[in-house]
């Protein structure tokens, strides 16, 4: 027999638990408290922890939470989420606040003690993420503000502090951009009928290029015209029925004539046939059910390259790795790290940002014989007035449109000296380039455990299965969208010194998840930066699949990113020497060195002559 718990929170946990099952309509559910950030992960749900003390506030939040993530469950549609999700980033994040306060606002209807708990995580969020000291409306998330104003309308029900500040800096905003909202109340309980408004007010914000296709022209109206169907007049059914009627008595009489034409067809069809072939000729039968299309590799460079499971895999923000207050704490102890190389790192910035605007601004074509008089050239003009070729030219230097992505390795053996400088590394050029009007995102990889975690127990669970691939629970963070401010995104790269963030490291894997993420940008010149320590390790997926495994797969990733040439692809190696995989790369082992490498690198990059920039980056063939 078990000793009872002496925890005075565990009947509590257990309580809850089984509510959120009840809630979410789901009895297999598994709920589970964590120090993690919250989520669920197919039938497992992770609850923020509740301690000893059961505080009010963590009461609340895990309350909150579950009703919030249970009501997701019970009135969300993946499938058709799916098919009205938009494409682009922005429009996604308007679609997904918005599906989220749909979902919570309709359990509200049938349980409205869930609004109490769902405000306490509301306003857990806002303090959190500092939303009631925001001043500016740039400053804001627009998609929060979104999925506030549904909640407000649908519930009736004011906001909590913090979360309506958001709200008002925004309001002016969407009511001017002429959304209507006056049949939410008739859409929230039919999912496709909101995604449908949800994607008509992504339209009205200026966001409407994101959409991609209209699901609608795909699949058509026949969803609603079967649901119509019921709501006809029973008249006109039974009329159609006597219509059938008189159908079926007509039958008979032309049965002999089909029989005919039945016949003269199949003869016509053996006439059509290869007298010298002894196999019949099999038509399709219509009615046969279709196989179902196999599903997707998990690698689109290696179709060979396998994952066990994704279902323990993340895709998370730095912010919901850790708290503000930890995020500013670890970020003063980078900028200490940061204090001794300031000469070197405001020579960067400086260099950097001379090469990109004098680049952005305008050039000169010299010994022309027209155009503005060349003051170099004066005292040639004096000695003989009708020299040519004496004057200049000034034109606008082509800069397109560019995005810069930085993808980190957030690895174990990056620990210490070389996870700064990729720090280091990565606040400079975010800074520099916002100067330039650059836009850059920031993303990092891990793993979320060591040895494999939660998909090597699902292996070992299911007796050992030879060469299962890729073994181990990814962790991809993004540190800083592209859109979002330098300044917002400061104290997240402090995120990097946190003590055990850096375990394993797929490079293939992240470097595909990167590339996917630039190539949906509508920038038109797009740069992939991996700063990296050499090559992938993952001592679970390594030990049961060949040697080899991670490292081809890097290979093919590289590969396909390099011939599809929608990005331009470079690295720096942290101490190793990384040009075995990348094509353009450079070594270096301080940050000393970043001022020389880092500013060639990526200048080099914006040149807009190649041949130059084959020279700078090092290029075997220019095209």
């Amino acid at each position: 027999m078990s000793k009872p718990s002496d925890n005075p929170a565990d009947p509590f946990k257990k309580a809850l638990a089984e509510a959120t099952k009840t809630m979410a309509d789901h009895p297999e559910l598994t709920v589970s408290y964590s120090v993690d950030p919250a989520g669920r992960s197919g039938d497992a749900m992770r609850l923020p922890q509740v301690s000893r003390r059961m505080t009010r506030d963590e009461v609340l939040l895990a309350r909150g939470t579950a009703d919030a993530m249970a009501m997701r469950m019970r009135h969300h549609d993946e499938a058709m989420h799916g098919r009205y999700r938009p494409t682009g980033e922005m429009a996604a994040s308007l679609y997904e606040e918005m599906e989220s306060a749909r979902c919570e606002a309709l359990g509200a209807r049938d349980m409205p003690g869930t609004l109490t708990n769902i405000d306490a995580k509301i306003q857990h969020e806002a303090q959190r993420k500092g939303y009631a000291q925001i001043r500016n409306q740039a400053d804001a998330p627009l998609a929060i503000a979104a999925g506030y104003m549904i909640r407000e309308m649908a519930t009736g029900r004011k906001l909590p502090e913090g979360a309506d500040n958001v709200l008002d800096l925004w309001r002016p905003f969407i009511e001017q951009s002429g959304v209507d909202l006056s049949h939410l109340q008739d859409t929230l309980a039919d999912q496709q009928a909101f995604a449908r408004l949800a994607r008509q007010v992504i339209t009205d914000l200026g966001y409407g290029d994101q959409l991609g296709d209209d699901p609608d022209q795909d699949y058509g109206d026949e969803g609603d015209e079967e649901e119509a169907a019921p709501e006809n007049d029973r008249g006109d059914m039974e009329e159609k029925d006597d219509q059938d009627e008189q159908e079926a008595d007509a039958a008979p009489e032309q049965a002999q004539d089909e029989s005919d034409d039945q016949k003269q067809s199949s003869v016509a069809t053996e006439d059509l046939a290869d007298p010298s072939d002894g196999d019949e000729v099999e038509m399709p039968d219509p009615d046969a059910a279709m196989e179902p299309p196999p599903p997707a590799p998990a690698s689109d460079a290696d179709p060979n390259y396998t994952v066990f499971s994704t279902e323990y895999d993340e895709e998370i923000a730095a912010e919901d790795l850790a708290e503000p207050a930890e995020l500013e704490r670890l970020r003063a102890y980078l900028d200490q790290q940061l204090d001794p190389l300031k000469g070197a790192v405001s020579r960067l910035a400086n260099k950097l940002q001379r090469r990109l605007q004098a680049q952005q601004n305008r050039s000169w074509e010299f010994d022309r014989e027209e155009g503005m008089l060349d003051a170099g050239r004066l005292a040639r003009v004096v000695a003989n007035p009708t020299m040519p070729l004496s004057f200049k030219i000034e034109h606008d230097t082509e800069f397109r449109d560019t995005v810069v992505t930085l993808l980190l390795d957030n690895s174990g053996s990056m620990r210490g000296r070389p996870i700064s400088i990729a720090a280091i590394c990565a606040d400079v050029l975010a800074r520099t380039l916002e100067r330039c009007n650059v836009k850059t995102e920031i993303l990092g990889f891990t793993t979320r455990a060591w040895k494999g975690g939660q998909s090597r127990e699902g292996w070992l669970n299911e007796g050992r299965p030879q060469q299962p691939g890729r073994l181990n629970d990814l962790r991809h963070i993004i540190y800083k969208r592209a859109d979002t401010p330098w300044r917002r995104a400061r104290p997240n790269l402090g995120l990097m010194m946190k003590e055990g963030l850096l375990k394993e490291n797929i490079d293939g894997e992240a470097l595909e998840w990167a590339h996917r993420r630039i190539t949906r940008r509508s920038e038109a010149r797009k740069i992939l930066m991996v700063i990296s320590d050499g090559a992938p390790v993952d001592d679970s997926t390594l030990s049961v699949n060949p040697a080899n495994y991670l490292d081809k797969h890097l290979h093919d990733v590289i590969n396909m990113v390099e011939k599809r040439k929608a990005v331009e692809l470079l690295a720096i190696g942290i101490g190793h020497d990384v040009t075995k995989y990348y094509q353009r790369a450079v070594k270096i082992t301080d940050a000393e060195e970043l001022a020389g490498a880092m500013t060639e690198q990526l200048a080099g990059l914006f040149d807009s002559d190649p041949r130059k920039r084959a020279r700078v980056m090092g290029m075997r063939k220019v095209i």
